[in-house]
């Protein structure tokens, strides 16, 4: 496993300017391994609370507001029972109570009125809102975003993943991309970070610590090829190599000529994985 949080060394220092950001990439990039380490490390210095939770089962919701609300304090909760924090930094039980539509800024703004560190929030697979739940959703953070200079409590950070970036997140909910909107709820958003695909150093990193766990070699030319097949995109990188030595059974050095046969064969196969990576 290649080290997550150095590939979003721009991602650290904008939590610490207290930024609200985008982070996007396609599928099994890893982008949520690195968000994660990302939020263990933060935690871990002492001062700051940070939390992950995933906005996947608020697409079951549509277009209404008060499901995804619910759904979202839901994961949000189940994220941080399961977090292992001390009870001092879990959010509040029960949420106070709130009419739809502002239920997700009454509950962070009473979290944080409570924390005794500063919270940051990283919404993983934002892409599961949709509609008016995500133009509501994002609506609230804004609105507390925009209230902290009065002194009122919200997340210092939140930072929002998934597969678009900020544009295409406007035209999902109904803007236009090439337009300024001063009440947009994406006007807090002041960077949106690509998740890097992988060098060819660390292609060769990776292999090397599966040949020091087996002792089956990368040739040198193999992980070149490798690289230049992929371009370093993490799904491919892993898929290739699991396709050699998993799915066509190579035990003994792994060359030029294995890559491309599992290259084709992954071609063959259709795999999911590479539909979603040309959808986007």
């Amino acid at each position: 496993m290649i080290p997550p949080t150095p590939r979003l060394p721009e991602a650290r220092a904008l939590i610490d300017l207290d930024r609200y950001f985008v982070v996007h990439a396609p599928r099994q990039t890893g982008k949520t391994t690195a968000l994660e380490a990302l939020a263990s490390e933060l935690t871990a210095e002492g001062d700051t609370a940070a939390l992950m939770f995933s906005c996947e089962t608020a697409k079951a919701a549509g277009e209404d507001v008060a499901l995804a609300e619910s759904l979202l304090l839901d994961s949000l909760r189940d994220a941080a029972e399961w977090s292992g924090w001390p009870e001092e930094l879990l959010p509040p039980d029960p949420w106070p109570q709130s009419s739809p539509g502002s239920r997700l800024r009454a509950a962070l703004r009473e979290w944080c009125r409570r924390s005794p560190r500063r919270v940051v929030l990283l919404l993983d697979e934002i892409d599961g809102l949709q509609g008016n739940s995500m133009i509501s959703i994002l609506s609230q953070l804004r609105d507390g975003h925009n209230s902290r200079p009065k002194g009122r409590p919200f997340p210092a950070s939140v930072v929002l993943c998934g597969l678009r970036d900020v544009r295409d997140y406007k035209v999902a909910c109904g803007g236009d991309a090439d337009r300024s909107n001063p009440i947009s709820p994406f006007n807090i958003v002041t960077k949106s970070l690509r998740l890097g695909d992988f060098t060819a150093g660390q292609i060769g990193e990776l292999y090397d610590q599966h040949t020091e766990a087996t002792g089956q070699e990368f040739t040198k030319d193999a992980v070149d090829r490798a690289f230049e097949l992929t371009q370093g995109q993490p799904w491919l990188v892993n898929a290739l190599a699991h396709e050699i030595i998993v799915e066509m059974g190579v035990t003994d050095a792994v060359t030029v000529a294995r890559v491309d046969e599992a290259k084709e064969r992954l071609i063959r196969a259709r795999a999911m994985h590479l539909d979603s990576l040309m959808a986007r």
